[in-house]
C-alpha cells in the first residue's frame, strides 16, 4: 500500500513503471464508455498495450487520441489491497508495424504468463500478431490523478472511526 499520495513526478513515474495492469476508459461512438483491463509496458516514455485492430479501444483511438487508463497497483501476482491506483490521461496512437507489435507482446507475454517467454516462440508470438491483426496503443502521458487509498488498520478497534477521506489532485506527468 502507498503510505501517501503519488505527488511528485518521480513518485508518479515509479508507480507506472513498476505496475503493468491498467483499466483502459475510452468513449464509444453509439454507446456508453466502456472500459477494458490489459497489461502494458512502458517503451520511451510511452504506455503501450496491444489489440485487435478491429476491437473497439483501437477504434476509439482512430476516433479521438484522447485515452485515459487506470494503472493497478499489483502484489504477488494479483492486486494490492487496499486498492492503489493511478488515473493516466494522455494522448494515443496506434502503431501497426509488426515487428513493433511482435516487440511488445514479448514483453508482455512475461506479464501475462508470470514466467518468460523463451526466445524460440518468437515465431509463434509474430504468426499469432499477424493473424489476430494485432496492432500497439502507445499511450503518451499528460496529466495524472491520484486519491489516496484509506483503509481501516484491522489491528485498530478505533480505526475506522477515525478514517478520513480527502480529495484526489490532478498533476501535470512531467
Amino acid at each position: 500500500m502507498t503510505e501517501q499520495a503519488l505527488v511528485t513526478v518521480e513518485q508518479r513515474r515509479n508507480f507506472v513503471y513498476g505496475n503493468h495492469t491498467c483499466v483502459v476508459g475510452y468513449a464509444r461512438k453509439l454507446a456508453p464508455p466502456s472500459m477494458s483491463i490489459v497489461h502494458y509496458v512502458v517503451d520511451d516514455d510511452k504506455i503501450v498495450f496491444l489489440t485487435m485492430a478491429d476491437r473497439q479501444k483501437a477504434k476509439a483511438v482512430r476516433r479521438s487520441s484522447q485515452l485515459s487508463i487506470c494503472v493497478l497497483a499489483g502484489s504477488n501476482g494479483g492486486l494490492s489491497w487496499p486498492p492503489e491506483y493511478l488515473v493516466v490521461d494522455g494522448t494515443a496512437e496506434i502503431i501497426d508495424d509488426i515487428d513493433y507489435v511482435v516487440a511488445r507482446a514479448m514483453e508482455v507475454g512475461p506479464i501475462m504468463l508470470g514466467e518468460p517467454v523463451p526466445a524460440e516462440a518468437l515465431p509463434i508470438v509474430r504468426d499469432m500478431m499477424i493473424k489476430e491483426n494485432r496492432v500497439a496503443i502507445c499511450v503518451t502521458p499528460q496529466s495524472t490523478f491520484h486519491s489516496p487509498s484509506v483503509h481501516p488498520d484491522s489491528g485498530d478497534p478505533d480505526a475506522a472511526e477515525n478514517m478520513v477521506h480527502g480529495l484526489g489532485a490532478r498533476l501535470a506527468w512531467a
